[in-house]
């Protein structure tokens, strides 16, 4: 493959990925929202160089400095610096035939973006302990000190079979390269994960001074840690819903009055009692950019049937709203009409309750009833 179609995939991994969701919601109910944050990495391990030589003999010690920016759960991308020594060698060559091995230095720039599959397929969860993230990059390969290639290069001058040597190099060799890889994240704590990443590199045949008539390969294995720069995520507390407290009320002591004389008794027709049924209210919260009704607020639904179940002629109106601080008028239009219907589909189809006593309004973020933006991700129900 050549190295333009390498760059091409990249292009493709880019624009065709998805971004995850960047809220979540724990098991006690507790909301999570995702922060954008930079972060370092600090890996090393071992480099095995694609040649003719047994595999042991073309592993060679390595290292990756990285930095980089998470813009959503799912994308990031990172500046990184890998390298150290590489190594090639010839087999048969020559006659005699010469077996040799050689390693020069080299230092490999380059930029990756990276796509957290884990959090793309299955949803982001900021307390996930292994997460699985794909990336594709490329760079500039800047190679150095080769030495000991030039070396072998000039005992085999005179042999036959020397037309293979015509890549051997001096000085700096610089070589675009493209990559490939994945990288195993374990969470350590919010800001620390341990990390294990393989990575494939793709350079053009002058690089290893061997002339293969084919692309260059070397292979990384790497562990190290990333640190992430910041708060990656803003953690709310579910709210505890408290009962008020009625004050007693003190007992009224009757008090012993003069005997009066008997006046007879005047009757008066009796009249009607009429108890007045006060009106009720609940707001059905949301997660941002969400309409589903979370068991939390189910409760708050089902006071609301009840009410009406108590009351035959009562009805209930319901406003749905969505918070001015993130989206657009189209998006808040669509979340509030959402949230409100989701609040009616669940007292007609669980409740029982009839659609004629249920009346429907949605305000978007054109209306914010509160002053807290996150209480205006709400569903406003007052039946009477």
């Amino acid at each position: 493959m050549k190295i333009k179609n390498f760059f091409a995939a990249a292009m493709l991994f880019v624009s065709g990925s998805a971004m995850a969701q960047s809220t979540y919601t724990d098991a006690e109910g507790n909301e999570y929202e995702f922060n954008k944050h930079a972060f370092i990495t600090v890996q090393g391990g071992m480099q095995y160089t694609l040649g003719e030589a047994s595999f042991s003999d073309l592993l060679s010690p390595n290292f990756q400095l990285g930095v980089g920016y998470q813009f959503s759960p799912a994308l990031a991308a990172r500046l990184q610096v890998n390298g150290l020594n590489a190594k090639g060698g010839w087999n048969g060559l020559g006659n005699p035939p010469l077996n040799e091995t050689y390693k020069f230095n080299y230092f490999a720039p380059g930029i990756d973006v990276m796509l957290n599959l884990s959090n793309l397929i299955c949803g982001w969860n900021p307390n996930r302990v292994f997460n699985v993230t794909a990336f594709l990059g490329g760079g500039l390969n800047i190679a150095s000190g080769n030495d000991d290639a030039n070396a072998i290069g000039a005992q085999l001058g005179a042999r036959k079979g020397a037309y293979n040597l015509e890549y051997l190099w001096d000085g700096t060799k610089m070589n675009p390269f493209g990559r490939g890889g994945v990288e195993l994240a374990f969470r350590l704590s919010d800001n620390v994960k341990l990390l294990v990443e393989g990575n494939a590199n793709l350079l053009s045949d002058k690089w290893n001074s061997k002339k293969a008539g084919n692309a260059d390969w070397y292979f990384n294995g790497l562990v190290g840690l990333r640190f992430n720069l910041g708060k990656s995520y803003t953690k709310t507390e579910k709210a505890i819903e408290t009962t008020p407290i009625v004050p007693a009320t003190t007992p009224v002591v009757p008090t012993t009055q003069p005997t009066q004389p008997t006046k007879p008794a005047v009757t008066e027709p009796v009249k009607p009692v009429v108890e007045k049924v006060e009106p009720l209210r609940r707001d059905i919260f949301f997660v941002i950019n969400k309409y589903e009704i979370r068991p939390s607020e189910e409760s708050k639904v089902a006071d609301i049937a009840k009410y009406l179940n108590d009351n035959p002629k009562a009805k209930v109106a319901l406003c749905g709203y969505a918070d001015r601080g993130t989206g657009n008028d189209e998006i808040n239009d669509r979340l509030g009409r959402q949230r409100v219907e989701v609040v009616k589909d669940m007292l007609i189809k669980k409740y029982n309750i009839s659609a004629d006593r249920i009346s429907t309004d949605s305000k978007g973020a054109r209306e914010q009833p509160f002053a807290i933006n996150e209480q205006n991700r709400v569903t406003i129900a007052i039946a009477e």
